[in-house]
């Protein structure tokens, strides 16, 4: 019976009901949580999975979520390839694979959504503020992406102790004075009713002191005599601190052997008795010396091992035994528990250097990094250093885990490990230090500071690869940093500091030279440089940066299968916490390619990627990214808001291309809506504003370029003319040499402007470029019509309109209608009933363009980290929009 609870148990009571979604319960220490998962444990009628976080167990990466899973692990062989390895990784199911913590979350979803194919599946996770990092992120991943699939995911945890990002939650507030006098009641019925309305009032509406505060009392006080209470109203402490002064009291009331099992149960999780056994013994006890803290409501005993009665038991054990029974207890335990843990138990009992023992956690910390806990590498790597006898070995050691720190988004943290590093100054950890010390720089929105601290580095170290990794980040984030009166100084520092040599040092020292060129106004320039080796290996930052560079040099087909490669190699390894970079830039290509459908998946997967990595750089960056696909779409609202969201988001962190895009795609708004006037301001504004650095804009010139013309004023896109010819000729590829034609002819005379646009759509037809070849046909059938060629006119304007329409680019599809309707034709309702792809989610969309290929389901789960089951679902949901009712019948539809 839970008093008091109606309106919460109704609100979960509806979760169990609709079988789908995550509820995060949050309230203080003994408030009901615990309660209310209980009884959604007894009314759920249906599988039921339940972990409770320990908070012994916080440093042991994925500890919770192999107990949670521990009954269905037979299950994960039904998952796809990557994830089934993932997950037997990171439960220490199968060999060391390096599974990345989000993957791991893919791959959490994937198996409770081939449970939930017998029937619904609820999983209970309590004390969710202890779970160790590396469970907490994989539940998190897979609660937030809880859409119609029949599994339900509650948590409880402590305010402010367990960050959710965006699930929905449920605070517990304190009893009311009725709902509290009634659980005394069921709880103290013997007590006088001055007692028991003094212990409403001590408990402050908080259940379990309700329910452990008459335990407190002494016989004269049960009895309602007039003798002060070991708490005194109005000057107590809060409740959680009386309730566990009482646990502690009757801990201390225990014998020694039974605190000896109390101990040793607090210090380890442990789910078979005959580990627990062989630990007690070696202190004098056995498991029936349980037995008297099981007759005092601390602890039940049984085959699933012990558990506390509260959390606040579990505290008040560590609190009770003194120093010399802790490390005791911890030395019985190094003697009986497995290699990770046995490490954790001798270096709690190590008081002064050690190398072996440090050795072993160095060891503990690199099969951790196999598992993809960063957390506990972090952990493991800064106890080693604190039992390192070499100062040089503990700078490294350090430096390690502030990288791991700094990777599992623990920023507080990894500066502390930093300073722990610096302290000690070995030339070893120079390179790692730098990058973290820069990386930490960067979150906290000073990207200039990251870079003085990457040129730092690079100036002190000889090691070419790792100078080379250093100026390429320094280049890069010295661009992208929002406008500085350094930026320009520190860009060419990075040009002084790149060493001569041929390979990569050839492709670094070109881009960076190429940065310093844009900071210093040249708008132009186009570089080259000679591809290294495939053989060779490219760090991660360096390849992102050479396909990014596309840009610069209009190859985008290069750059899309550049970066199209690197999201699939993310993927194959796991590496979920890059592909919000990988993905920007490859959402960019495809965007650039025509590609719009496609990108708009790949930024809608992007931008839920960003949020759960804790990436809000690669966050705005795509934000700004979806803002142009929105104005293309004719979205207008959307657009703006996302344009804002990336402008917001960038200027917390000095970050320029978010703010950029966001720019970039309301000049792209008011180019589709017409709104010429808005073109020019907006550009002329860009042009002496903070985003003026970004190569983007000259794709932007065109635009400028014919809102001059459409507004009567050709005159004004004389320099932008000139800048993009030289751009353009300089680039030698057939899109932006297409999209000078065009732009000439919208210049030209009636007589010179027809054969400028056919060159221009002869260049078009050298490579896939749907928007802009449309874009150029209406420019075209806009001419023709004008100059009374009808006939013509209408080829053009019906190639541009169909191609619109494939591309969802509904104001551009609108225009090339309005202009075929003043040819002569008669068109159909074109009222947006639209491309029946519009219809699908951007997830649907994924799973039909996969299917079309005759990709089976578990074939498309592997690509897209999804269950088989979820595949079908989305298959199923998607058949009925599209109008067809099998996989064969897809091949009609135009999915290219």
């Amino acid at each position: 019976m839970l008093y008091g609870r109606q309106a919460e148990q109704s609100v979960i009571g509806e979760l169990l009901e609709g079988r789908c979604g995550a509820l995060v319960v949050r309230g203080e220490a003994g408030i009901g949580k615990s309660a209310l998962l209980e009884c959604a444990a007894a009314n759920a009628r249906v599988r039921v999975l339940r972990v409770s976080g320990v908070e012994s167990e916080a440093d042991l990466p994925f500890a919770a979520l192999h107990l949670l899973l521990r009954p269905v692990v037979d299950h994960i062989e039904a998952l796809p390839p990557q994830q089934a390895e993932a997950l037997r990784g990171a439960l220490g199911l199968g060999g060391a694979t390096r599974g990345d913590r989000f993957l791991v979350g893919l791959a959490t979803l994937s198996l409770l959504v081939e449970l939930s194919a017998t029937g619904p599946v609820v999983c209970l996770v309590d004390d969710a503020q202890w779970l160790d990092g590396e469970s907490a992120d994989a539940l998190l991943f897979a609660a937030r992406r809880l859409h119609d699939e029949p599994v339900v995911v509650l948590f409880a945890a402590r305010e402010g102790e367990f960050p959710t990002r965006g699930l929905p939650e449920l605070r517990l507030s304190k009893l009311d004075i009725k709902a509290a006098q009634k659980l005394l009641a069921e709880q103290a019925a013997d007590l006088p009713p001055v007692v028991r309305d003094q212990l409403v009032a001590e408990a402050g509406g908080n259940p379990l002191a309700l329910v452990e505060l008459p335990r407190m009392l002494t016989p004269e006080q049960r009895k309602g005599a007039f003798v002060p209470l070991s708490f005194s109203l109005g000057t107590a402490q809060p409740v959680t601190d009386r309730v566990l002064t009482g646990f502690r009291d009757r801990i201390a009331a225990l014998p020694d052997a039974t605190r000896s099992c109390l101990l040793v149960a607090a210090l380890d999780h442990h789910d078979e008795l005959d580990v627990l056994a062989r630990a007690v013994g070696l202190l004098g006890a056995s498991l029936a010396d349980f037995a008297e803290a099981e007759r005092a409501g601390l602890v039940r005993v049984g085959l699933g091992g012990v558990a506390f009665h509260h959390p606040l038991v579990r505290t008040a054990v560590l609190l009770v035994c003194d120093i010399a029974a802790r490390m005791a207890a911890h030395r019985s335990l190094a003697e009986t528990v497995g290699d990770d843990r046995r490490a954790w138990h001798l270096a709690a009992v190590t008081l002064q250097p050690d190398e072996e023992v440090a050795g072993r956690m160095e060891s503990l910390a690199l099969r951790a990094r196999q598992r993809g806990g960063q957390t506990t590498v972090s952990a493991a790597y800064a106890r080693a250093a604190e039992l390192s006898a070499d100062p040089a070995e503990a700078a490294r050691r350090w430096t390690a885990a502030a990288e791991a720190a700094a990777e599992a988004g623990l920023w507080q943290r990894a500066r502390e490990l930093v300073d722990r590093a610096r302290r000690l100054g070995a030339e070893s950890a120079l390179h790692g230090l730098a990058q973290v010390r820069a990386k930490l720089e960067i979150e906290a929105g000073r990207p200039l500071e990251g870079v003085r601290l990457l040129l730092e580095g690079a100036e002190a170290i000889d090691d070419l690869p790792a100078k080379l990794s250093l100026l390429s980040l320094a280049g890069f984030y010295t661009w992208a940093s929002a406008s500085h009166p350094d930026q320009l100084a520190l860009a060419r520092r990075t040009e002084e500091l790149c060493p001569d040599g041929d390979g990569l040092a050839a492709v670094v020292r070109t881009f960076t030279h190429a940065f310093r060129l844009i900071l210093e106004g040249d708008a132009v320039t186009t570089l080259t440089y000679r591809m290294p080796d495939r053989a060779e290996r490219i760090p991660f930052e360096l390849r992102f940066i050479i396909a990014y560079q596309s840009i610069v040099r209009a190859d985008i087909e290069g750059m899309l299968n550049d970066s199209a490669q690197i999201v699939e190699e993310c993927r194959a390894e796991g590496r979920l916490g890059r592909m919000p970079q990988a993905m920007t830039i490859f959402t960019i290509a495809q965007l650039l390619s025509g590609h719009h459908r496609s990108a708009r998946s790949a930024v809608a997967a992007g931008l839920a990627l960003a949020a759960d990595v804790g990436q809000p750089q690669w966050g705005s960056y795509l934000a700004g990214v979806h803002a142009w696909l929105s104005a293309i779409a004719g979205a207008e609202e959307e657009c703006v808001a996302m344009a804002a969201q990336a402008i917001r988001d960038a200027g917390h962190r000095r970050w320029m291309p978010g703010a950029c895009w966001a720019e970039f795609a309301l000049v792209a708004l008011d180019f589709g809506l017409g709104r010429y006037d808005a073109v020019l301001d907006r550009v002329d504004r860009a042009m002496s504003g903070p985003t003026r650095h970004a190569f983007l804009w000259r794709y932007s010139w065109p635009d400028y370029i014919e809102a001059a013309v459409r507004v009567g004023d050709p005159r004004r896109a004389r320099d932008h003319l000139r800048r993009y010819t030289e751009w353009a000729e300089a680039t030698g590829r057939s899109r932006p040499l297409a999209v000078l034609h065009r732009v000439r002819a919208l210049l030209a005379t009636d007589s010179a402007a027809v054969g400028l646009y056919e060159r221009a759509l002869a260049l078009h037809a050298e490579g896939e470029q749907p928007f802009d070849e449309a874009r150029t046909r209406l420019a075209y059938g806009e001419r023709l019509r004008r100059t009374r060629r009808r006939a013509e006119a209408r080829g053009q304007l019906q190639a541009a309109m169909e191609a619109f329409d494939r591309l969802g680019a509904v104001p551009w599809s609108d225009r090339a209608a309005a202009e075929l309707r003043a040819t002569g034709i008669s068109l159909p309702d074109r009222s947006r009933a639209g491309d029946p792809l519009d219809v699908l989610t951007p997830q649907e969309l994924q799973v039909v363009r996969l299917a079309v290929t005759g990709a089976s389901n578990r074939e498309i789960g592997a690509q897209l980290f999804l269950s088989p089951r979820t595949v079908a679902s989305h298959l199923y949901k998607a058949f009925p929009k599209l109008g067809v009712s099998s996989r064969a019948e897809l091949a009609r539809l135009e999915l290219a």
